[in-house]
């Protein structure tokens, strides 16, 4: 004799048709008391009338689910997390299963397998919010938030890196990144060039108070006598642009860009992983495909439908976005700059620089040019101040000198197309 197991809600049902059979009651109430139509309640009682109590069960009970995975496929997912995909988040992970894997899974569904078999996320719960959130800025091109993110992206596999990128606030798109050795004034430069040239000017940027963009130190007489406050490289160009330098006050006050950080340290390292990067040029080539589908992934419509941002010429550009300095000619007609002496051409023998004050601009390809006010009076290209040691540039934005290098500081420091 089989045994047939009835939940409580279908044990309810049997005992109301049966008191209807015995005439204890109409069908109008027996619909009240199981809470479904007069029509549908006459349905339950010719169903328990033809098949008795097996009439109230779910003809679906005991069948297979047709949007059920098969076991080869089930199986195929936990090699891959265990696998290919070791170290993916829940929602990476489901991603790259449908592209380029080709299942067509939920990420709740992803979750429950991989929980099931002991595997979890490695990246946990975001912890409660005990700040209030700053409004989104209206426009994109209103404001770029900008940092530096130090850590282990390529996992011991090759140098360590330094990431230097910039997101926009209304949007949260990621207009421009790079991978450095280390954080410094030139690597900030060469992102402003990137995104400047490909966007345009924003309005402000939003950045820590590291010394590359801020400086506590005594103004000089110069600078007291023209009014101006100390300035660093960055800041000197983002005022000669016209753009806002909005020092942040805490980590958590440019909360966006660390956010920005904790993701890429998450699906960006499992992403250099899969593609097996061991230097910072192939770190660099993931990246260029990483960020497009980033923004496609995470990018937020603004709420304004205008963009802010400002048009500019590349030369201006070029000659903003490099380092300045103030230099005093010698009686020979040179100019002694880091360690390097450069002679200016005489434009005749009757003309003669000396004494003159002169600015000495480091552009970011590597060549010096010298300027009186306006005037261009000599230049030097990249081969010829590369073994003047003229290229690089520390932390604070002072140019520090080195031995001979084969390479320039455009190749040094490339950005993602």
């Amino acid at each position: 004799m089989d045994t047939i197991a009835l939940t409580m809600r279908e044990q309810q049902r049997v005992a109301v048709v049966e008191r209807v059979f015995r005439g204890e009651l109409t069908m109008a109430k027996a619909a009240m008391v199981l809470g479904v139509s007069e029509r549908q309640s006459f349905r339950i009682k010719a169903r328990i009338r033809k098949e008795g109590v097996r009439g109230v069960i779910h003809g679906n009970r005991g069948r297979s689910s047709p949007r059920k995975l098969s076991p080869t496929t089930h199986q195929r997912i936990v090699a891959l997390a265990r696998g290919k995909y070791r170290g993916f988040n829940d929602h990476h992970l489901t991603e790259k299963l449908i592209d380029p894997e080709g299942i067509r899974v939920s990420r709740e569904t992803v979750r429950q397998i991989l929980r099931a078999v002991g595997l979890t996320s490695p990246r946990k719960r975001r912890p409660p919010r005990h700040r209030a959130r700053r409004q989104r800025r209206a426009a994109e091109g209103m404001l770029l938030q900008v940092d530096g993110s130090p850590h282990d992206w390529l996992e011991g596999r090759g140098p360590a890196l330094t990431l230097v990128g910039a997101i926009d606030d209304a949007t949260a798109q990621v207009p421009g990144a790079c991978f450095v050795e280390q954080e410094t004034t030139w690597a900030y430069l060469s992102l402003f060039l990137h995104v400047f040239t490909k966007q345009g000017l924003p309005q402000a940027i939003y950045a820590d108070r590291h010394s590359i963009f801020w400086t506590d130190r005594e103004p000089t007489l110069a600078e007291q006598l023209a009014g101006q406050r100390p300035r660093t490289q960055v800041g000197r160009a983002l005022d000669e642009l016209g753009i806002t330098l909005i020092p942040a006050g805490s980590p958590q006050a440019k909360g966006r860009v660390e956010r920005l950080w904790g993701t890429f340290q998450d699906r960006l390292v499992s992403e250099l992983r899969l593609a097996g990067a061991t230097t910072r040029t192939e770190a660099q080539a993931v990246l260029a495909r990483f960020l497009p589908s980033y923004n496609r992934r995470f990018a937020k419509p603004a709420a304004a439908a205008t963009p802010a941002w400002r048009g500019v010429d590349r030369p201006r550009l070029t000659y903003s976005l490099c380092f300045t300095y103030r230099r005093v000619v010698a009686k020979d007609n040179t100019v002694a700059f880091h360690r390097a002496v450069l002679p200016l051409p005489k434009r005749s023998p009757f003309i003669s620089w000396a004494r003159k004050a002169v600015d000495v601009l480091v552009l970011l390809d590597g060549s010096v040019e010298i300027f009186l006010q306006s005037d261009r009076i000599a230049r030097f290209d990249a081969n010829t101040t590369r073994t003047s040691g003229l290229h690089r540039t520390n932390g604070r934005g002072e140019v520090s000198t080195y031995g001979p290098d084969t390479t320039t500081a455009a190749q040094r420091y490339a950005m993602a197309p």
